[in-house]
């Protein structure tokens, strides 16, 4: 449970304990935070209201606690406002060693003063939400009070929550709308169940799945499609074994028998044998889901010290063989779901779509990045980031490390790759470099301009091993490693990086990360920066 407080004429009134739970940002403590962090921040914000846009009506909620290898903290907080969650309202304070605060990261960029007497009522904000909806999206929820302090000058507003299904007829839809309550105007309306592909071709819906009961910890062996010969942690012993590991936080696997609805089954085996690599057993792509789902807990884990998506040692379930020829996968907050793709035959369980995927849960559990605007290219890209990641700490003969997205998938039936880091631009929509248009476009394009920076960052500019990358601005930039360049932007995604995150905000975060790691005025920095400014960011 999380401490919530307030500042109220300068004085730090604790309001008691209550469970925190904003839609995004949330995450276990970090075990190697220092334990006076949060007492510290907590005291720099009562003296110090103005300088996180507070009001005497605002009371925050510590979401994290981060400590770096330099003894630094950075706490990061959730806001209310008389009692209404804020939303865009998050912020973080950093500490150094000695327990002095030497800076913030403030999402929103104005102090709120609203009314909370709404003027539209609550029925029709509901109505309004589920009829400006995305096609497909009609089950609307209760519409709940909130402040949007996002963008410009805070306002009142109603959130709802809209479910369906997406324009592809069988990816689940779980949209965020957001409505004025004063003059119903639609103010946002975003969608929280994350794909790899953008929607395609119209089909049907989703469910979730029952949980198997504890085993004894196993090894065993698979052959998947994608990822070939693989030892598989799994549970049971003599003639009874299932998909379950509990050495990654319980991560399982299960098939749903190209259903969207019911129950999804624990794979279970008498050998602990799993899969022939090949689709005609199903149990193959299921190798593939669960290897990638240990490996991406693993690579967060040892790389970056995060215990799982959620920070909190707790695994995930994946579930596998969703739908009929559905050409997508998805994260929905809380598993992974993986279709068979075009005629059942090609499984999207690639290790860079598990990666990508289940980095989009690292995303909501950290900086919480919206899914719009810049924000939304970053989400997008810090997955594909993390994908490329997860599949070179892998390191497999089987699928050979590059900077290519859904190569393995064949998504366009011709042997191409889903996006290209070396210049995104490459598959036709994606943008290698910032302008204004990049805002407006859908995440799965805007985040060309990370993932450029990305691989520009990690070798460098022109002909390399992984591609030819050209800059914007015409200059040629040297590169400091993907293993450096992974450190930094995990580092600002986790202790800098807020909600209604900005590419211009994104360069200076990163400088940060890189300046906590490597120094001010190191190589690293240096390069940072000249990276940014080679695909138009500054």
């Amino acid at each position: 449970m999380n401490k919530v407080f307030a500042i109220a004429g300068g004085t730090l009134l604790v309001a008691g304990l209550g469970v925190s739970t904003p839609s995004a940002g949330s995450a276990a403590t970090s075990t190697s935070a220092h334990p006076d962090a949060v007492a510290a921040a907590k005291d720099y914000i009562q003296e110090n209201p103005a300088k996180v846009r507070g009001s005497s009506r605002d009371a925050y909620t510590v979401v994290d606690n981060v400590g770096a290898a330099n003894g630094e903290s950075h706490v990061r907080f959730n806001r209310t406002y008389g009692g209404l969650p804020v939303i865009g309202g998050d912020f973080v304070v950093h500490l150094t060693s000695a327990e002095k605060t030497n800076g913030l990261s403030v999402a929103q960029d104005r102090t709120i003063s609203v009314s909370t007497s709404p003027k539209v009522d609550r029925a029709t904000a509901r109505q309004q939400a589920r009829e400006s909806a995305a096609k497909g999206s009609t089950r609307a929820g209760s519409a709940t009070l909130v402040v949007d302090a996002r963008r410009g000058t805070p306002a009142l507003a109603w959130r709802t929550i809209v479910s369906g299904v997406q324009a592809d007829g069988q990816t689940p839809s779980r949209q965020v709308v957001v409505t004025d309550a004063k003059t119903n105007e639609v103010r946002s309306a975003q969608e929280t169940i994350l794909t790899p592909v953008k929607m395609g071709t119209p089909t049907k819906a989703a469910t979730s799945a029952a949980k198997p009961r504890p085993q004894a910890a196993a090894t065993g062996t698979g052959q998947g499609i994608f990822i070939g010969s693989v030892s598989l942690s799994t549970s049971g012993s003599g003639s009874s074994f299932t998909m379950l590991d509990s050495t990654h936080g319980g991560n399982r696997t299960c098939n749903l028998g190209n259903h969207t609805a019911g129950t999804c089954t624990t794979f279970s085996d008498t050998d602990n044998a799993w899969g022939d690599g090949t689709v005609n057993d199903p149990a193959s792509a299921a190798v593939d889901a669960h290897f990638g789902a240990a490996t991406t807990f693993d690579y967060f884990k040892t790389v970056h010290g995060r215990n799982g998506i959620f920070g909190d040692g707790r695994g995930v379930p994946s579930r596998v063989h969703y739908g009929k020829n559905y050409v997508n996968a998805f994260w929905d907050g809380s598993q992974m779901t993986y279709g068979d793709g075009s005629n059942n035959q090609n499984p999207l369980v690639a290790l860079d779509v598990a990666g990508h995927e289940m980095t989009h849960g690292v995303t909501e559990n950290t900086a919480g990045l919206e899914y719009t605007g810049d924000a939304g290219g970053l989400n997008e890209s810090t997955s594909d980031i993390f994908g490329t990641m997860v599949e070179f700490y892998a390191n497999s003969t089987a699928d050979t490390p590059d900077f290519l997205i859904g190569e393995e998938i064949n998504i366009n039936g011709d042997g191409s790759p889903l996006r290209y880091m070396d210049d995104p631009s490459k598959d036709g929509g994606s943008f290698s470099c910032w302008s204004p248009s990049v805002p407006g476009s859908d995440p799965h394009y805007s985040s060309g301009v990370g993932n450029h920076f990305f691989y520009l960052l990690s070798n460098g500019s022109g002909p390399s091993t992984f591609g030819n990358s050209p800059t914007c601005n015409g200059s040629t930039v040297a590169g400091i490693g993907r293993d450096k360049a992974a450190a930094i932007w995990f580092g600002a995604l986790s202790n800098y990086m807020t909600t209604t995150e900005t590419y211009a905000q994104a360069r200076l975060d990163t400088v940060k990360s890189a300046t906590d790691l490597y120094g001010a005025g190191s190589p690293e920095v240096t390069a940072v920066k000249a990276t940014w400014s080679a695909v138009s960011v500054s």
